[in-house]
């Protein structure tokens, strides 16, 4: 990686360096809320986190996909084989694979076009390789809105100076004007929410804290605390006992007194009920991971019409995400690698599709007719009724039938 961005500096850096404020009037610098680094570390680390993020990125661009071009074009077939060629050398569809998870889950990832001129790699950057957006104002006089990215600052590990914006494709879903980032799934688990004077935690936080405590329940009830009552027991007894409760194994200890005293196990109250508080912090952080797939292998009950109507849900939840891929693979890949061919982009409308392209079915009434009309020859008709399942033997020659 050091080496691409050895590159990348080379070719695209601005004129400033790290430390230095920037000579150019009217910009701002903007970082996300949440480092995206801590963001992916939930995906990493909370099973259910990488198994929604999973399921989601699949359905998105897990099909694969196929392009097309316009065939009024007279270099329609030329121009679709160059963009085929270039998805085969760059392996476009492991990259958008890899991409969509980390776009699902953080909201953004961070691409490095390897000589932007003569566009012939492709590079995914770590996710923590850019530190902050740099952004210009529509009117620095009237109008101080951010308008327009003038630059992608590196973190100072990886160097500190700041790309042009042709270098770099920026991939970014919910974007919350004019922010520069976007935000993923998983983003709204980890803020905490502030309303007036009361703080409430982040849900991750409380489902890692119930998490935590769930194994300590088990050795509380395995190994109860017992207070110990020594009557008229001396300083130095009362220390050793001190010393060995707070030596104790998980699993609890028992400690005996030759003096007068008292043993008493301190309980939780099994009225206590707290599963309804439980399932409703579950259910937000499920909500907030946007998909119900993942309950359907951890919550019996769920029936068939259940599955299909969480399917459902969740092909409406993807269809924005692939319409965003598909347009920007088309302006920022595909555009740029057909004018470096000498291809005119307007006119031949390469297309990024997803799934498999869409075969014609042919039925044995279309080939009958068919070959009522003359347009196939009779043993054309009988080599494809055979894939039909027609059992068809050879014909007999006319010195057999003579016999």
């Amino acid at each position: 990686m050091s080496i691409v961005l050895k590159r990348l500096r080379e070719v695209f850096i601005h004129g400033t360096h790290s430390g230095h404020a920037s000579p150019k009037p009217y910009t701002i610098f903007e970082t996300a809320d949440i480092p995206l680094v801590d963001v992916f570390k939930l995906y990493e680390r909370d099973p259910t986190c990488k198994a929604s993020v999973d399921l989601l990125a699949s359905a998105t661009v897990g099909m694969g996909f196929y392009t097309t071009a316009n065939e009024e074009y007279e270099k329609s077939k030329e121009a679709k084989e160059v963009v085929d060629d270039f998805n085969e050398d760059v392996n476009l569809d492991g990259l958008l694979n890899d991409m969509a998870r980390m776009l699902i889950a953080c909201g953004n990832d961070f691409w490095a076009k390897i000589t932007v001129n003569q566009l012939k790699e492709l590079q995914r950057l770590p996710i923590d390789t850019i530190e902050k957006i740099e952004w210009k104002f529509l009117d620095p006089e009237v109008l101080k809105v951010p308008w327009k990215v003038e630059g992608y600052k590196l973190a100072h590990k990886y160097g500190g100076e700041t790309l042009k914006p042709e270098s770099i494709i920026h991939w970014r879903i919910n974007r919350v004007s004019p922010s520069g980032f976007g935000i993923g799934i998983l983003q709204v688990l980890l803020h905490s929410l502030v309303f007036q004077s009361n703080k409430r935690p982040s849900y991750a936080w409380m489902k890692a804290k119930i998490e935590r405590i769930m194994p300590k329940i088990f050795e509380k009830y395995a190994g109860p605390d017992v207070l110990a009552l020594l009557e008229d027991a001396n300083e130095e007894t009362i220390h050793k006992f001190e010393r060995i409760i707070k030596s104790r194994p998980e699993e609890g200890a028992w400690l005996f007194y030759s003096g007068k005293g008292d043993l008493k196990p301190l309980t939780m109250d099994p009225r206590a009920r707290f599963e309804f508080y439980i399932d409703h912090i579950i259910n937000q952080f499920y909500l907030g991971l946007e998909t119900p797939l993942p309950r359907l292998f951890s919550t019996p009950g769920f029936t068939e019409a259940s599955a299909r109507a969480a399917l459902d849900l969740q092909a409406q939840l993807i269809a924005p995400i692939q319409r965003y891929i598909k347009r920007q693979v088309e302006r920022d890949i595909f555009a740029l690698v057909l004018l470096q061919a000498g291809f005119e982009p307007a006119k031949a409308k390469i297309r990024l599709n997803f799934g498999s392209p869409e075969v014609p079915e042919v039925e044995i009434a279309d080939m009958v007719r068919a070959a009522e009309l003359g347009l196939i020859r009779a043993e054309e008709f009988r080599k494809n009724a055979v894939r039909f399942g027609w059992e068809l033997w050879e014909p007999q020659s006319e010195t057999e039938g003579g016999e």
